[in-house]
């Protein structure tokens, strides 16, 4: 299915011609661990109808065949770049769509289980988003919403004010970039709520700390140096914090610089992975 609408899509202004499909397949290796371990908590059998609403790069596709074994699994998203990407990562058995969460291109009953990771956040109305997502449900099917970070991530481990004004910052660049308020982008965290005003019944939560110390694998190294620091931080902070408090930033940001933070023998990451399950 091909989706040719371009204009705006949800909070975050998402449309079919946006392309973040590097910091997705980023993510996706930094946090392969947390992210099999949890689809692996989901007590897969063979033969399963397996939906991954918003499947970025596709990676989860190849981790839910290689768990489930026989089975029938779909990954569908809003942009086109993205589903081009998954197609590459994808297991020949998998199907990748290009379609919108508004305008799902399925039948009722199709699904034995909807996985949707980091994507409730992306949408204008979650609740009913994800009441259309559970009309796709086989009775007795599950819904599986992951949400990163509903807790603040640590970084800084050694300054904690430095870590606090650079969240703030960047909530208050995506406030004034989107034009949100601050109830839009902190209303996400009722996951909980979320999935039973969707109908949903059995709700549960589990949280899981995704965990890194000096020195760093790889994967991780470059999520955080180049997603985070480079990409999501960056220069487009400067304007949400002092000079002297910014030039402090850059510089533990900076591979080049001795004070680099990836490079510090104290650092230590912490961030949450949380997984909401509710059945139809």
């Amino acid at each position: 299915m091909t989706v040719s609408a371009s204009s705006p899509s949800g909070r975050l202004g998402d449309t079919t011609a946006r392309d973040y499909s590097r910091k997705l397949q980023l993510f996706n290796a930094f946090a392969e661990l947390e992210l099999r371990r949890a689809i692996r908590g989901l007590d897969l059998r063979p033969g399963m109808r397996i939906l991954d609403a918003g499947c970025g790069s596709g990676e989860a596709l190849r981790w839910f065949c290689d768990e489930m074994g026989e089975g029938t699994v779909v990954g569908i998203d809003l942009a086109a770049a993205h589903t081009r990407v998954a197609r590459t990562h994808a297991p020949p058995e998998a199907l990748v769509a290009q379609a919108d969460l508004g305008q799902l291109p399925f039948n009722e009953n199709s699904f034995d289980l909807i996985w949707s990771v980091n994507t409730i956040n992306h949408l204008d109305d979650p609740a009913e988003s994800l009441r259309r997502l559970a009309g796709l449900l086989r009775s007795g099917g599950r819904v599986a919403l992951g949400q990163s970070s509903l807790l603040p991530d640590m970084y800084f481990a050694w300054d904690g004010r430095l870590e606090r004004l650079t969240t703030e910052a960047v909530r208050q660049y995506y406030r004034d970039r989107y034009q949100l308020d601050e109830q839009s982008l902190t209303d996400v965290r009722a996951l909980v709520g979320v999935a039973r005003r969707a109908g949903l019944r059995e709700v549960q939560a589990t949280t899981t700390l995704i965990e890194r110390v000096f020195p760093l694998d790889p994967n991780s190294r470059t999520y955080l140096s180049e997603a985070i620091f480079r990409d999501t931080w960056g220069d487009r902070l400067r304007p949400y914090l002092s000079g002297s408090d910014h030039d402090e930033l850059r510089r533990l940001c900076d591979p080049t610089a001795p004070e680099f933070a990836l490079s510090r023998t104290d650092f230590h990451f912490l961030q949450t992975f949380t997984l909401v399950l509710g059945r139809s």
